[in-house]
């Protein structure tokens, strides 16, 4: 971490933190609130790596007020967090749920009277069990009754709620839940799972509609974004860079900005209209970054067009992956030179690290590695608008230590330490780090 200041930002910057409603809420059947993928996938033996569950979690839904009370603490403007569709919809179907309702009520007026701005996202991952049976995101049908749910959410918040966002990282639902299996619902479809992309982008674009029908505020969606760096230089080895970049960082953007499906996508699931539908204008676009790519031509026995290789010479995360802040501006600055007019604004909706974070004696949280990350990775931001890329907003995933998906408890990305035993909740000093950045602003 360089010890020179952190630069000034633009005035009006957003600053915030994101969680996602399944990683934190817990609660799993209260008010009514139906199952989910994940729950499913969760009480399916094998597929956690310590065989927890998110029946708990940090128990989010009975303790907002604390962690409304730590954001305060924190200083942010904004608070990305997720609306769960089986509480509002617990068959993703019918009349909404009010008690389910209720709850974000509660939650999006706590923060307005804490001077926070609501930043909610309609899908983060957990689709209602009922619809996975009837196909999920392979059935078209998906994505109308997602337009329904979206409907229904923002009929009861959209008066509040200052930013919407439709889908987070619908790549990485297609890649890890449909095309590979390591994440609910566990389809191993590889390249067959083409449809889900579709139907996301379908649900999106027939979702923008209906919050505009419902809100003034503005309307995103918050994409996984990850810079391909080509291992070898080979025509195969280009070509397989290439199509690694079509998959991952093209395929949920070309068709959003009104450019159609990059080339080798098969069309077959595509009706009439449905381009024009997934190109309803939005606001923001939500870039969420990690790390970039390493990639290179695959063994010719292979099933997919590319191999993804580790990247060497970089300080590593206690996910393994590698920390490359310049990336982010490399990201930043690609995306504005390949859609120019027809890019809006950018936040950082997600950008984060996993360390292996514990209490001293003191009961003190150190993460010296944290506070690096994000100082790297925000100078990054600083120097991508600097580079005339319009930047207005970055949220630190996450406030707190979560339940990490397949990873359950064993990963801690939080500023906000939680023993997941007694709930206790200890802000660490990245905590302070990021407060200190915010209130120099």
């Amino acid at each position: 971490m360089t010890t020179t200041p952190m630069p000034a930002f633009p005035t009006g910057f957003r600053w915030g933190v994101s969680t996602s409603a399944y990683q934190i809420e817990g609660a799993a059947t209260a008010d009514g609130r139906g199952p989910s993928i994940w729950d499913t996938f969760a009480h399916t033996p094998g597929r956690i790596a310590d065989h927890s569950t998110a029946d708990v979690a940090c128990d989010h839904y009975h303790r907002h007020r604390e962690d409304v009370a730590l954001m305060a603490g924190l200083g942010i403007s904004a608070y990305r967090f997720s609306i769960a569709w089986p509480r509002v919809q617990p068959r993703g179907t019918g009349a909404a749920n009010p008690a389910g309702l209720d709850f974000y009520d509660r939650l999006v007026d706590d923060l307005l009277a804490a001077g926070i701005d609501p930043v909610a996202t309609l899908f983060h991952w957990d689709l209602p069990q009922p619809l996975e049976e009837t196909g999920g995101w392979l059935n078209r049908d998906t994505a109308d009754r997602f337009a329904e749910y979206a409907d229904l959410t923002a009929a009861r918040l959209g008066d509040r709620v200052k930013l919407w966002i439709t889908l987070n990282e619908p790549f990485v639902h297609l890649s890890l839940g449909h095309a590979t299996g390591v994440h609910a619902p566990g389809r191993f479809l590889l390249l067959d799972a083409f449809p889900v992309a579709h139907h996301q982008l379908l649900g999106h674009g027939l979702a923008v509609s209906a919050l505009r029908a419902r809100s003034t505020s503005p309307v995103a969606i918050a994409n996984n974004y990850s810079p391909v760096v080509r291992y070898g230089d080979t025509d195969a080895d280009r070509a397989a860079a290439l199509a690694y970049d079509a998959l991952h960082n093209r395929l949920f953007t070309d068709p959003l900005l009104g450019q159609g499906y990059p080339p080798g996508f098969d069309p077959a699931v595509v009706r009439d209209g449905d381009l024009d539908v997934i190109a309803a204008p939005i606001d923001v676009l939500g870039v969420n970054y990690y790390n970039p790519t390493g990639v290179r031509a695959p063994e010719q026995d292979s099933p997919l067009p590319f191999e993804v290789v580790p990247l060497d010479g970089y300080p590593r995360t206690a996910f393994d992956w590698p920390v490359v802040p310049d990336g982010l501006r490399d990201l930043l600055v690609g995306l504005r030179d390949r859609y120019l007019d027809a890019l809006p604004e950018i936040q950082i909706t997600e950008s984060g690290c996993a360390y292996d974070d514990a209490p001293d004696a003191d009961g003190r949280v150190h993460d010296p590695e944290r506070i690096a990350y994000l100082d790297g990775h925000l100078r990054a931001v600083r120097a991508a608008i600097d580079e005339g890329v319009d930047v207005t907003g970055y949220f630190v995933w996450s406030l707190l230590d979560n339940w990490e998906w397949a990873e359950g408890f064993t990963k801690r990305f939080g500023l906000v330490h939680v023993d997941f035993d007694s709930q206790v909740r200890t802000p660490k000093s990245s905590y302070a780090w990021y407060r200190d950045q915010i209130v120099r602003r």
